[in-house]
């Protein structure tokens, strides 16, 4: 592919996720926080709906909701699924843009598994069908009784198809395909259960039939479902711009922590904009967990290890002046530049990422902490190491900035 016309590409169809996301989780928490602040009205039976006083923007807004449905259906109806949808597509078309087309840079890691790229990309999408079955086969059963059972072994799937996909591809595509999992699971519960049930008390109401209040219920719980998984999977579509998440090992664990801390932290809102009170126990659950995944991914991490005391940090006498040996640019110029240069050599790319040059001395002594955090800290550079960096020469780039590391 062209390279500017994947990098414009790319750019596009990013923003339009960002923003159709944005549209999809402000609609999302809106709503919980209007169903949590229902009070009870005179006008509305008992445990068939309430009503819910707002201000904003120099307006009153008065808004009620019904459990089941009005006894009159209004001419103008407002249906709230073009977020979800828009949000997904433009997700899945982002997805096969970044990853399965630049498989090479951001998906395939050899050492992990020599998948090609159709491999890959069948892989991908595979596991994406199969958390939506698995997903909709739990809540379809007689689990959704038992929503304390069946939240626990939903987080037991997604653990085991976090560390699935981290088996198959690199850590940013094992990741990134965690989250797009989350994400279909979300949406599909949008296209396939909540509008239909919509739909299907529409036809009842047009028919002059009394309602299924079961429709509403399991449209409420899957809402619900879709509510707590929205931090974790914001979390892990950012998680690929941090080499300390996707580089480690334990990445799938992270994924389970993120989740814990993520729903917490709704679970808090939810009850208080319910005038239940404040959990603020939740916070603290919440902050533990997110402490956990940063222990981690420091075991996997040199300069981490050091820091838990596994491994010795040795820092030799700062140098007087910013200097860049010559073995230093040997490795950097073969092993980084071709990417980092203000015309890059690789095929797909019509920038340096970033904008970081590597294709001098000078440059490379100012992104000398980048070099640091990349490649010496963690292996996110070069990509699922494409250019083949040996770990004599990470070595190399490490006793140049200060820092040798050497096991007790």
């Amino acid at each position: 592919m062209d390279p500017i016309l994947a990098e414009w590409g790319g750019l596009l169809l990013r923003w339009v996720h960002i923003i159709t996301g944005i549209a999809w989780i402000g609609s999302s928490f809106y709503f919980m926080h209007i169903d949590a602040a229902m009070r009870a009205t005179p006008d509305i039976p008992t445990g068939k709906g309430g009503e819910a006083w707002e201000v904003h923007g120099g307006g009153f807004y008065h808004v009620r909701k019904y459990l089941v449905a009005p006894e009159k259906l209004p001419q103008e109806l407002i249906w709230h699924k073009w977020e979800s949808y828009s949000t997904w597509v433009s997700g899945f078309f982002l997805l096969c843009w970044v990853y399965y087309l630049g498989s090479d840079l951001y998906l395939i890691d050899p050492a992990i598994r020599p998948l090609s790229a159709l491999q890959a990309a069948g892989i991908g999408i595979g596991g994406l069908v199969l958390g939506w079955v698995v997903y909709n086969f739990l809540v379809s059963s007689k689990l959704a009784e038992k929503p304390v059972l069946l939240a626990t072994i939903g987080f037991a799937f997604i653990m085991a198809m976090a560390y699935f996909f981290q088996t198959m591809f690199s850590g940013r595509g094992a990741l990134i395909h965690t989250g797009v999992l989350m994400a279909t699971i979300m949406t599909g519960n949008v296209a396939m259960n909540i509008i239909p049930n919509q739909r299907k008390v529409i036809a009842d109401l047009v028919a002059g039939r009394e309602p299924d209040p079961s429709l509403g219920k399991q449209a409420k719980m899957r809402s619900t479902h879709n509510n707590y998984l929205t931090l974790p999977v914001l979390f892990l579509m950012i998680s690929g711009h941090y080499p300390l998440t996707f580089t480690s090992p334990y990445a799938w664990v992270m994924v389970g922590l993120v989740l814990i801390a993520g729903a917490l932290v709704r679970y808090f809102y939810n009850q208080r904009h319910a005038g239940i009170g404040n959990k603020w126990w939740t916070w603290l659950v919440a902050a533990l967990a997110l402490l956990a995944a940063v222990f981690v991914s420091m075991l996997s991490n040199p300069v981490g290890r050091a820091r838990l005391g596994l491994a010795a940090l040795e820092t030799p006498a700062p140098v007087a002046s910013i200097h860049v040996p010559g073995d230093v640019n040997e490795v950097i110029t073969s092993r980084c530049s071709m990417c980092h240069a203000s015309e890059p050599v690789w095929a797909s790319l019509a920038s340096p990422p970033k904008g970081i040059l590597l294709d001098s001395p000078d440059q490379i002594a100012r992104n000398r902490h980048l070099i640091m955090e990349q490649a010496v800290m963690t292996n996110a550079m070069p990509p699922n190491n494409i250019t083949e960096i040996t770990a004599q020469e990470r070595q190399v780039l490490a006793e140049w900035l200060g820092v040798r590391l050497a096991r007790r």
